[in-house]
């Protein structure tokens, strides 16, 4: 039998060579029956192209060439086939269709061009495969390596064989039915359905996949088509085939719904979806759909939570919803605990809440745009708190096994499950869900243990300590060098302090208790070094404390200070002593410790008791206070722009100084000229010789004005009778000159009423309330005529003179449009402020001939006076 393919292509077109507008495409067939000769198959094939709703008439194909392939050899079989374009539809979608999305897109329209053609085929053992190629894809697009414009499309379907699908059966393939015109929106969730209909009812499982190229510049519509296998486009990293929108973007493989949050940047994306069709449980054939997706920097109204949420903190929670909406959603929230419901405003709906007690509640959310768009979800909220997830490591020697205990404590439920990753760099295998496991370390140095534990509640962490394996156990000692007082009757006992894993003993052994302790009491008599060993399962290190032995405390408070009133100093006294008590207390910041910072309010002598153990000696310090030098700048002022003021310092010391010296008639004056251009900030500075070492300082700013730019306004015409408003900016007050004619003439914009024609001068002077001023000048030319707009017949562009082609009112307060068309009524220049053509059109000089003007304003009255006439262009 022979089949018949009535191809039908919706086809992108072809522009000069390097055209690139295609945005997807798809073959599929349909099984008509048996062909023109028994031996013959009759099928219908449509092949349907998207390209740019842009699309120029040169840029359209009438036909498309469609070419089949015997699969067991994949060569060519008959002649190409010429599939005429039969139908034309263009989608778009809608921005006004949804008002629940905040900035909708508004570029998303494809233009979908069907090609027909009807073939005949041979039944064959393995099949066929239709395939018609088409350059170029768009630019810009996110997910292929640039340029994408470089890239054509191949579009094709499989014919199964006689070895898959044995006769009378035949296929027709599956139609995609869903809408390509959707919105969707950057970091949003988001679907969209590649799901089709199979007319014989098969099997149909989806997935993502790489699309085809074919075609290029210099060959954009390859006929025949090149040969399978087809290559492949290349994707540019994260991006790939099975996961064209990213990793948080999957395909349904048995409804064909793709789903997940859309990218974060906003731009085209080619997305491919292949389709397995299977009868009786046996492949026979995979169909394909290219599309390209407009990822649009839109925000949707969406209600979206995670799955479930674990609080084993505190019963005070926080809720948001998981992606940004449109300004002014408002938020509902139910907790599922009976209490009321909370509406929160905030851009992610953030609300908190506490909870009475422990459970698992059902959350409820509901968002509302404008009071007409709605979207609501739920999620599971666990409040078990009182987790605290923790560990320890006992044991520190490398190949000796260091043993990992749980700590974890939890208020609510049993803790139930452990995962732990002891951080070993020389395995893999460094892992155990036992409670309390051991490890043995095989290398030395730091390593990054961790712990994810969770309870039979839902509540889950993960906490992590650095291992320091070592070839020996870690001591950890208090100090290294330490003193102590003998000196009859006075005699001390020191306690010496060592950490670590073990058992710990120290020598020598006479003059000690506890000698088999961490922390054993000394008292000798002699200057001791006393050696500590510690052994860790067989793993032995040593250390020592020197204790030496004196019979007096050394002490030198230091010289008595002087500093300014309201700063600190640090005390330092020179001392031997371990043990340090100041009085009065009241001003220091540690009364306990040897170097003790002092802020004192007045002159203050601080006494000390120095001591080792129980040997002690007093000491003292005088620390007088001096207040700083008073500098007054005086009070900030502001000057206008060249102007020059006068600086009111004033100040108690015994020297100063004015800095900067920029713009300043003299830095050594109390009461310098300064003149700066822009607003400067001027710090006196007064020195003393009272004893305070530092200066006091004071600073006045001079804000400058910026200049005054006056302007009263274009020169400008008027009619004998008519009102005109005049226009001034640049300052924040106005007064003109004269006031003759004028209703007010100490207003920015006042009205003009002439009963005379002839020039009227007027002066505007525009300041500031400091009276920083400007000056400028008007012109009003006053006519003895109607209001009108008076237009010239002709003008020469590119000339000296007479190069502009503009309307001249005469007591017109506004133009509204000024129009010129040329002899086959294509507008040529259009404007509403009253500008000129310059007898260009995007760039090109126009021919020289006569055109058609059109111009309209308004008088000060409000009165429309509209006019047309021609002119002639002269070159």
């Amino acid at each position: 039998m022979k089949k018949i393919i009535s191809i039908f292509i919706a086809v992108l077109f072809i522009i000069p060579l390097f055209a690139a507008h295609i945005r997807g495409g798809e073959v599929y067939y349909r099984y008509l029956g048996v062909g023109s000769a028994a031996n013959l198959s009759r099928y219908e094939v449509t092949l349907k192209l998207y390209i740019r709703c842009d699309a120029t008439t040169q840029q359209l194909d009438a036909s498309e060439p469609f070419t089949v392939f015997t699969k067991v050899d994949n060569r060519q079989f008959g002649n190409v086939y010429n599939a005429p374009l039969s139908r034309e539809q263009q989608i778009s979608y809608d921005p006004n269709s949804n008002p629940c999305i905040s900035n909708p897109p508004k570029d998303i329209c494809y233009r979908m061009r069907f090609y027909t053609a009807i073939i005949e085929l041979p039944d064959d053992p393995d099949g066929y495969i239709i395939a018609v190629q088409r350059c170029c894809r768009i630019a810009g697009i996110e997910n292929l390596q640039a340029p994408s414009d470089s890239y054509g499309a191949t579009y094709s379907s499989e014919i199964p064989g006689t070895n898959v699908l044995p006769l009378p059966a035949h296929n027709s393939s599956p139609v995609i039915s869903g809408n390509d015109a959707v919105a969707i929106c950057v970091g949003s969730s988001f679907t969209y359905d590649f799901s089709a209909k199979d007319p014989d009812g098969d099997s149909l499982v989806y997935f993502l996949c790489s699309a085809n190229q074919g075609g290029n510049r210099s060959n954009p519509l390859p006929n025949p088509a090149t040969p399978p296998p087809f290559s492949e486009v290349s994707y540019q990293p994260p991006y790939g085939g099975s996961f064209p929108l990213g990793l948080n973007a999957t395909i349904n493989p048995s409804t064909g719904i793709i789903s997940g949050i859309a990218p974060f940047t906003s731009a085209q994306y080619v997305v491919t979806c292949c389709i397995n069709e299977y009868r009786n449980g046996i492949l026979i054939n995979i169909h394909r759909k290219d599309i390209h997706l407009r990822i649009a920097d839109c925000i949707p109204l969406k209600a979206t939570l995670k799955p479930d949420y674990d609080y084993c903190d505190d019963f005070f929670v926080a809720f948001k919803n998981e992606q940004s909406n449109p300004p002014g959603s408002v938020y509902i929230w139910q907790y599922g605990d009976g209490s009321k419901a909370d509406t929160s405003r905030d851009a992610m709906g953030l609300i908190q809440h506490k909870y009475a007690d422990t459970g698992t509640y059902k959350i409820k959310l509901k968002v509302i745009l404008a009071g007409q768009c709605t979207d609501s979800t739920t999620s599971m909220a666990k409040v078990y708190p009182g987790f605290y997830p923790g560990f320890i490591v006992t044991g520190s020697c490398i190949l000796k096994a260091l043993q990992f205990t749980d700590t974890t404590k939890t208020k609510y439920g049993v803790v139930n499950a452990w995962r732990w990753d002891f951080g070993d760099e020389v395995t893999a295998a460094d892992t155990s869900h036992q409670k309390n496991p051991t490890w043995k370390y095989s290398t030395l140095g730091t390593k990054k243990a961790a712990l994810i534990v969770q309870s039979n509640k839902g509540c889950i962490d993960t906490v992590y300590r650095d291992v320091v394996v070592k070839d020996k156990p870690i001591i950890n000692l208090s100090f290294k060098d330490t003193l102590i007082c003998s000196n009859l009757p006075i005699q001390d006992t020191l306690q010496l302090q060592a950490g670590g894993l073990g058992n710990f003993s120290w020598t020598p052994s006479n003059r000690i208790l506890n000698a088999n302790t961490a922390n054993p009491l000394v008292f000798p008599t002699n200057t001791t070094t006393y050696t500590v060993q510690l052994d860790e399962n067989g793993c032995i290190n040593t250390d020592s404390v020197k204790v030496r032995v004196v019979d007096h405390v050394t002490l030198d408070a230091g010289p008595d200070t002087t500093i300014c009133l309201t700063d600190a100093i640090t005390l330092r006294p020179n001392t031997d002593a371990l043990a340090f008590l100041w009085s009065p207390a009241a001003s220091l910041d540690n009364a306990k410790i040897k170097n003790p910072i002092a802020a004192p309010q007045a002159t203050t002598t601080y006494q000390l008791l120095a001591s080792i153990g129980k040997c002690i000696v007093p000491g003292e310090i005088k620390v007088t206070t001096i207040p700083y030098p008073v500098a007054n700048a005086g009070f900030d002022t502001t000057k206008c722009f060249k102007d020059t003021v006068q600086l009111n310092g004033k100040m108690t010391g015994s020297t100063f100084l004015w800095t900067p010296s920029y713009a300043l008639s003299s830095t050594s004056v109390l009461n310098p000229f300064a003149s700066p251009l822009t607003t400067t900030s001027y710090v006196l500075t007064v020195y003393d010789v009272l004893g305070c070492p530092k200066p006091g300082r004071d600073t006045v700013v001079v804000t400058v004005r910026p200049p005054i730019k006056a302007f009263a306004g274009n020169d400008t015409s008027a009619v004998v009778n008519q009102p005109i408003k005049l226009m001034a900016s640049g300052g924040q007050l106005y007064l003109w000159s004269p006031s003759t004619d004028l209703n007010f003439n100490d207003i920015q914009a006042p009205t003009a009423l002439f009963a005379n024609s002839g020039v009227y001068t007027y002066i505007v002077k525009v300041f500031t309330p400091e009276n920083c001023f400007s000056f400028d000048t008007l012109n009003i030319k006053v006519y003895k005529t109607a209001p009108d707009i008076f237009v010239p017949n002709a003008f020469t562009p590119g000339k000296n003179q007479n190069n502009l082609f503009r309307p001249i009112p005469v007591g017109i307060s506004r133009i509204d449009y000024f129009r010129v068309y040329n002899r086959l009524g294509n507008l040529v220049f259009s404007s509403n402020d009253g500008r000129g053509w310059d007898g260009t059109l995007a760039g090109k000089m126009q021919d020289p001939d006569t055109y058609v003007w059109v111009v309209q304003g308004r008088d000060f009255t409000g009165k429309i006076i509209t006019k047309k006439g021609t002119m002639i262009l002269i070159r």
